[in-house]
């Protein structure tokens, strides 16, 4: 009698069948585009970022310009952050009408509408000493930083934000935002927050694109120790409580545990960040051509998405749809 066994090469012998037969999908509509945009007197301006290959600060003109580019091949959204000409010990420049940020929403809305336009809501990029809140006695202090988190929150909005999302890790900055969102006529804009955000060092090539490395100490007061998974759930939990539409892990590789597990728990939107450290990783891989940097950049995010991501946020996002390397929707 012919023995039985398990075939599952049946369903993986050609291209269309494994096609047919996959499990997770990957296309445009779950990525988003990060760009820095950066307050210059030249518009066009476009300062390439050493450690992260492909990726460049931008002046106003040249942000335009390739986000056009971008939406031509199927580029749906993207998430700014802006590098303000001068900053200050309370980050001023986050929450000021005419800052680059808001001036880049409203550039980008007026161009594209149908773009949607999520705005990263913290101060580090915008403070003369690199954290993410004010400071006292060389201690970041919560309490007081929820007010500027809001008014920088508000201040997107207003210049046409579709999304606001904060990534600064003070405790109670989602009811802040909610708070002075609802209350000034704003209570349709979504949050999506960085709930889950550990002092990660995949951060490192980030420092250099956004130009916000603390002048001291680090941010490990605030953001989530790398060891632990369950004071994520907690986190997530407090966000959702306080008005959070949706959630994000960040990093999204080295935490696809964590992902999971909120996955499991939380029955609403998750996004992921696929940060500078994974992107740069994959990038200077491939230039020694030690791997393909497209496959491997490809394979990184359909496990972010099998993890259990809705969104994610991605450097290569633009990369791949030009290339048409995933389909547009």
């Amino acid at each position: 009698m012919e023995s039985r066994f398990h075939r599952g090469r049946r369903l993986r012998r050609t291209e269309a069948l494994r096609s047919l037969f996959r499990e997770t999908r990957l296309t445009g509509n779950d990525l988003v585009q990060p760009y820095f945009v950066v307050e210059h007197e030249n518009p066009d301006v476009v300062k390439p970022i050493g450690a992260m290959p492909g990726q460049s600060q931008l002046g106003l003109s040249a942000l335009l310009e390739t986000v056009g580019r971008g939406k031509t091949a199927g580029l749906k959204s993207v998430i700014l952050f802006g590098i303000p000409k001068e900053k200050d010990e309370r980050g001023s420049q986050a929450y000021a009408e005419e800052g680059i940020v808001q001036q880049a929403v409203r550039e980008l809305k007026e161009n594209f509408p149908d773009l949607v336009v999520i705005t990263d809501v913290c101060l580090c990029e915008y403070t003369s000493h690199g954290h993410c809140g004010l400071i006292r006695g060389g201690e970041v202090q919560n309490d007081p930083t929820l007010e500027l988190l809001a008014r920088a929150a508000l201040s997107h909005a207003r210049a046409g934000a579709d999304i606001v999302a904060p990534s600064d890790m003070m405790d109670g900055r989602v009811a802040a935002i909610r708070q002075i969102l609802d209350k000034d006529g704003y209570s349709h804009i979504p949050i999506i927050s960085y709930a889950v955000k550990y002092a990660s060092a995949f951060y490192g090539p980030f420092r250099e694109a956004a130009e916000s490395t603390p002048a001291f100490g680090d941010r490990r007061s605030y953001q989530m120790d790398i060891a632990n998974a369950r004071e994520g759930l907690r986190e997530a939990a407090a966000d959702l409580e306080e008005g959070a539409d949706a959630l994000m892990v960040k990093p999204a590789l080295p935490y696809l545990d964590v992902l999971r597990d909120l996955r499991e728990r939380f029955d609403c939107p998750l996004s992921a960040y696929q940060v500078s450290g994974e992107y740069s990783m994959i990038k200077a891989a491939g230039k020694e051509g030690w791997l393909d940097p497209t496959a491997t950049a490809i394979e990184s995010l359909t496990a972010i998405k099998r993890a259990g991501a809705d969104l994610i946020l991605s450097y290569f996002t633009t990369e791949l749809l030009e290339k048409e390397l995933i389909p547009r929707s």
